[in-house]
């Protein structure tokens, strides 16, 4: 089987976490702040702060906002859960707007008529990798005295007009297993506002300001040493992934027949997180051939958010969006990590072209 996604793990990252091991200092220490260095120097960001996953960093960072009961968030129904847990979870209400067709990102025309004067924030979602229209949603934002808080859980080292995703606001990212790179799991969050950082940090240690002060209200978020020295390793090879990742994306686009392929733009610089193309028909019956064929396929996302059981029993049973809805009809993911080979791209674009030719 090629699978979806595996995570390219080496013995330069077995021996990093073995030197933890030897040392005995396992809990977040010098390889966490390493880590954090590392992103700040390699994307341009002032702050980073380590988390235990991409959930607690958007959760985290939402708090440091001080984003709570009463307040919304606008954010898009079409990525994973966990954008729009978290806001639940600070007591916050998340409010949805449309796709855009292409993108599959967020669509800025649709925020300005979701705005009240309860809106406190918009949580853009820079899916599969491809970044949204920031300026449009920057200017939104200043219009109207609002946070961005980017959900960049895909989008390690992804660029809108030269600049990296994060630049616009705070940002989260993930570094579960499957993402562009990995600390085996955790987050990170990124931010220029020095309250947020300190916000941030406060929260997801307890609220310690220092050993048993708890000056705030926070939580165990913490990232360890062993999945930070992991996090080193896999950062400085995210150039090379994110090169290979584009070659087999190049070759899909280029072979791939009768499906709708991922959109290109001169301003964004895709890091395809995922490489999602549109099956129009058969779908589902096309996914199960492909698994037969040994082709790990990925369907990103079945439902959107506010079709959910949970959100429907939240309120938000009559809420629509169309052009979420037929995405999630219609999309499919394809492998294109970089550990995928040219023998088993071939495969996939022979094997699907077959499929949907008939």
């Amino acid at each position: 089987m090629i699978p979806i996604a595996k995570p390219n793990l080496t013995k330069d990252e077995e021996e990093a976490v073995l030197k933890v091991i030897r040392s005995g200092m396992i809990a977040m220490g010098e390889q966490v702040h390493e880590l954090e260095e590392n992103f700040s120097k390699k994307f341009g960001y002032k702050h980073t702060i380590a988390t235990s996953s991409g959930t607690s960093a958007l959760h985290a960072a939402l708090v440091a906002h001080e984003i709570t009961r009463g307040d919304e968030v606008i954010t898009t129904p079409f990525t994973f859960i966990a954008t729009a847990n978290t806001i639940l979870a600070v007591g916050a209400k998340p409010v949805f707007v449309d796709i855009d067709p292409l993108t599959y990102n967020i669509d800025p025309t649709q925020i300005k008529d979701a705005i009240t004067d309860k809106t406190k924030a918009i949580m853009p979602v820079h899916l599969y990798g491809y970044p949204c229209n920031m300026d449009e949603i920057k200017e939104i934002a200043d219009k109207n005295d609002l946070i961005i808080i980017e959900d960049a859980c895909q989008a390690h080292g992804a660029k809108y007009k030269g600049e990296y995703v994060g630049s616009w606001g705070t940002a989260a990212f993930s570094l579960y297993p499957t993402k562009n790179i990995t600390s085996a799991e955790g987050g990170l969050i990124t931010t220029n506002d020095e309250k947020v950082a300190e916000n941030a940090r406060l929260f997801i240690n307890h609220g310690q300001s220092e050993r048993y002060v708890h000056t705030e209200f926070g939580l165990n978020f913490r990232m360890t040493n062993l999945h930070a020295a992991i996090g080193i390793v896999q950062l400085s090879k995210i150039d090379k992934f994110t090169k290979k990742r584009g070659e087999n994306a190049e070759y899909l686009r280029n072979n791939l027949k009768n499906v709708s392929l991922p959109v290109e733009d001169s301003k964004c610089e895709h890091v395809y997180h995922q490489f999602t193309v549109r099956v129009k028909e058969r779908r589902d019956e096309i996914v199960k051939k492909l698994n037969e064929a040994e082709i790990g396929t990925g369907i990103h996302y079945p439902t959107p958010i506010h079709k959910q059981p949970y959100y429907q029993k939240q309120g938000y049973g009559k809420l629509s969006l169309p052009v979420a809805e037929e995405a999630s009809k219609e999309v499919v993911s394809f492998p294109v990590h970089p550990l995928v080979t040219k023998k088993d791209l071939k495969h996939i674009c022979t094997t699907l072209n077959k499929l949907t030719s008939k």
